[in-house]
């Protein structure tokens, strides 16, 4: 028997779907809750693709006292046969009473189909409680299913002055160590990390999650390195980190030990960016967390292909002309084509602020 939380059950639902983050792409992350007589007696989150969705998870949770209760979930019951049964299915047959989901399915295929077919049993269905923290949570599911594509989140972190390194290329550390274990966070919630070579030349990354002890987490995200001319170096770290590691090149033939290697070819002599992401879609990559650097940053950029993005400004000053800045490319012309971010949001790490906000979305 499970006690009473003090928490609504839409937020308990939340905070569940949140131990999904990272765990269940590409299906998206959802948290359920069942509630008897004000008592919580089932609750669960999305498992690992192929295995149970939230509202199964909960269910077998409350057994029995599922009879005649109350389900609270962050996402429209599923109602079609994926890599698992319909949900709804599920719903009926323990007898739920009455259903509370925060947003409808993003598949324009299904949208709504759930909670017909849930009306249709005699079953209440409600939507759109804390409907802004449940989409937030499925965006790159969302984007991946209305196109196919994932979302693409750029992170940099700056000095006031805007710059990322001193003029001799030193970098460690412009942010405090909150601001790095966020990142971390970040990290473990895409499914690729990607970088250009420039960035693994210079720092040599790792390009891992790990956790606030600093241990590498055991799900590892694809690591992606845009690299034209295949100079990465053979002892490279991230080549013999944990995980999977793909490298996109434009010339053909070829070959790196310890990684995927993909030849995307642009007219230019490059990779090919959009055919990139594209790629890393069809592979059923939902979120790529872009960490530079400048130029891959700045070129994603111009191409239109950010999403969102996460910058982290720390109140030190760097100077130096040739400081490197954060986004390259070609960037704006005038300051009307500049592109001014929506939806912003900031968040305190210690003495660095975050600006989070999207491109469009």
């Amino acid at each position: 028997m499970m006690s009473a939380d003090p928490a609504p059950p839409m937020q308990r639902a939340l905070e569940m779907a949140r131990r999904a983050v990272g765990t269940s792409s590409p299906n998206p992350p959802v948290g359920a809750v069942v509630v008897r007589d004000c008592e919580v007696v089932g609750e669960g989150w999305t498992q690992p693709p192929g295995q149970a969705h939230a509202e199964v998870v909960a269910l077998q949770n409350a057994g029995d006292r599922a009879r005649g209760a109350i389900l609270y979930v962050t996402l429209e019951p599923h109602s079609h046969h994926g890599r698992t049964p319909p949900c709804t299915q599920w719903i009926i047959d323990a007898g739920i009473v009455e259903v509370h989901a925060s947003i409808l399915d993003p598949n324009p295929l299904v949208s709504g189909r759930g909670v017909v077919i849930l009306r249709e049993a005699g079953i209440p269905t409600h939507v759109g409680e804390r409907e802004d923290e449940a989409r937030e949570l499925i965006e790159p599911h969302a984007k991946h299913i209305t196109t196919g594509l994932p979302l693409v989140t750029v992170k940099f972190a700056a000095s006031l002055d805007g710059k990322i390194s001193t003029r001799t290329g030193d970098s460690k550390w412009i942010t405090g160590e909150e601001s790095r274990a966020y990142v971390h966070q970040l990290r473990a919630a895409s499914d690729a990390i990607m970088v250009g070579i420039g960035t693994v030349l210079a720092d040599d990354p790792q390009l891992t999650a790990r956790n606030l002890e600093g241990s590498t987490l055991p799900r590892q995200p694809l690591r992606v390195i845009v690299d034209s001319r295949g100079r990465i170096p053979h002892d490279a770290h991230l080549l013999s980190e944990p995980g999977d590691t793909l490298v996109a090149v434009a010339e053909s033939g070829l070959q790196i030990r310890g990684a995927e290697v993909v030849y995307i070819l642009d007219s230019d002599g490059k990779v090919n960016l959009p055919a990139l992401i594209q790629e890393l879609g069809r592979r059923e990559i939902t979120s790529v967390f872009v960490e530079g650097g400048g130029t891959l940053i700045g070129s994603l950029f111009d191409l239109h292909l950010v999403d969102k993005v996460v910058a982290f400004v720390a109140p030190v000053i760097i100077g130096g002309r040739s400081a490197l800045s954060p986004v390259g490319g070609l960037g704006s012309e005038r300051m009307a084509d500049a592109l001014r971010l929506n939806r912003v949001k900031l968040r305190e790490f210690g003495d660095d602020v975050a600006i989070i906000g999207y491109c469009g979305l």
